[in-house]
């Protein structure tokens, strides 16, 4: 597949549902020009089974990946996400450069492997680790940048406005120096950024949360942004944070972001497990995008968000890895329902009228979700997007002779084997046979790393 720049799918995932016979063509700018059902394969073209488009992570923190299984010991008190943090600040403060670009290249080859081709990064290691700027501001995010290049991987990064510890402006804590920026930093790395931008690079902002940006800085930092740029947030992740945000506005964080900021589709609320009834119905009404993280909201103990109410609002949402205890769309998806299942003692709640097979309902509406939160012409097999393609394994005993439209279904729902065999990400072959192209020699950078972080 290396090189070419077409593929015929007998069966591809389009966007009004399964097609059969699809030829997909791309340009050398890696954008589909080219989707074509009911179509004849040409001599000598790559002819595959089964083929989805690729699923976008809208929510990454990649340096975290390097804590991943290692923060699973219980404290001597009662241990929260706010006990966790404490953790994260001190393996934060430890990293160098060089380091962060190792551990997102890690990361992103393995989440390439599972089915992820875009991905946003929520970045706020900007400082040293003394706190002070490196002599380029955008070191860092250069950094991850060049971690997404070098593995395929597209990207929305998102330099993070860290300006307070806590409601009230409160000042930062010493172990926070390294998240620190205001406004006008921020602005200035989106500047310093913009050469970056390209097919598979986008430049976005995201204001940490109501606890560490003021609400009058987001409404600086919004205006000054071009109007097409994706907006992230942190919101309403904790109780905790919730009783906060009354005890300091008399009002819940979604709530006071509503009331201060105009949200609209460019923007995507990060986690907003603890809405109530109308500021669920408000979201939905605002177009913004619900960013949920399933594996990491249950790993940290956040709760559960209201999805079957979100989806009866026609409420846009997406799937995020976050914090990277795993690193697979299918098991964000699975427990996305699962979590539903279980809160309400029920089954197939993803569902609609129109659209009864979780597993589509599920992948389509966060390949939309995504695609919104990530401000990049992705999460779609159709002429001017990217030219991002999950080949699944046919040949897996799952799949053989499966019918086109129980594939996804029994995808998310059946087993735990990887069924990504190859993947494409702007036409270019990143994962071939399950295999990284490059993985031997990213796993070995990851690994020193490693073990100089763990002082091994």
């Amino acid at each position: 597949m290396s090189g070419r720049r077409s593929l015929f799918a007998r069966h591809a995932y389009l966007a009004d549902g399964w097609a059969r016979n699809v030829r997909l063509h791309w340009n050398d700018a890696g954008d589909l020009v080219e989707v074509s059902a009911d179509a004849q394969p040409q001599p000598h073209e790559q002819q595959e089974e089964y083929v989805v488009p690729g699923m976008i992570n809208l929510h990454s923190h990649a340096f975290q990946r390097a804590m991943a299984g290692m923060t699973e010991m219980a404290g001597e008190g009662p241990d929260s996400f706010w006990t966790w943090r404490d953790l994260m600040y001190r393996t934060a403060l430890k990293m160098t450069p060089g380091q962060m670009q190792a551990i997102a290249a890690q990361l992103y080859t393995e989440c390439l492997r599972h089915g992820y081709t875009s991905v946003c990064e929520f970045h706020y290691l900007h400082r040293a680790p003394d706190g002070a700027f490196y002599a380029n501001r955008a070191e860092t995010a250069e950094r991850v940048i060049a971690a997404a290049n070098d593995t395929g991987m597209g990207i929305t990064m998102l330099p993070v406005l860290y300006s307070y510890a806590d409601f009230g402006e409160q000042a930062l804590r010493v172990d926070q120096r390294r998240f620190a920026t205001n406004t006008d930093q921020i602005l200035q790395l989106v500047q310093q950024l913009e050469s970056s931008r390209n097919g598979q690079v986008e430049v976005g902002v995201a204001p940490h949360s109501l606890r560490a940006a003021s609400t009058s800085q987001i409404r600086e930092l919004v205006a000054a942004l071009p109007a097409d740029r994706p907006v992230h947030i942190h919101i309403a992740e904790q109780q905790k944070e919730v009783d906060a945000c009354l005890a300091y506005s008399g009002k819940r964080p979604v709530q006071l972001l509503l009331d201060t900021q105009q949200l609209d589709q460019r923007w995507c609320l990060v986690h907003a497990t603890h809405l109530d009834k109308t500021e669920l119905a408000a979201v939905a009404a605002s177009q913004a995008v619900a960013g949920i993280c399933t594996t990491t909201e249950g790993n940290l103990g956040d709760g559960f968000f209201d999805l079957p109410d979100f989806i009866a609002a026609n409420g846009r949402f997406g799937i995020g890895s976050d914090s990277h205890v795993s690193q697979s769309p299918i098991e964000e998806l699975r427990w996305l329902e699962y979590g539903e299942r279980l809160r309400l003692q029920g089954r197939n709640i993803a569902s609609l009228p129109g659209q009864r097979r979780v597993g589509d309902f599920l992948w389509r509406a966060c390949l939309q979700g995504g695609a919104q939160a990530s401000g990049r012409a992705v999460g779609q097999l159709a002429v001017g997007k990217r030219a991002d393609i999950l080949v699944l394994d046919a040949q897996h005993p799952n799949l053989q002779g499966l019918p086109a439209a129980d594939l996804l279904n029994t995808w998310i729902f059946a087993g735990n084997d990887n069924l990504v065999r190859d993947v494409l990400v702007g036409g270019r072959l990143v994962v071939q046979q399950g295999r990284h192209v490059a993985q031997d020699a990213i796993q070995r950078d990851f690994v020193a790393c490693m073990q100089v972080l763990r002082g091994v």
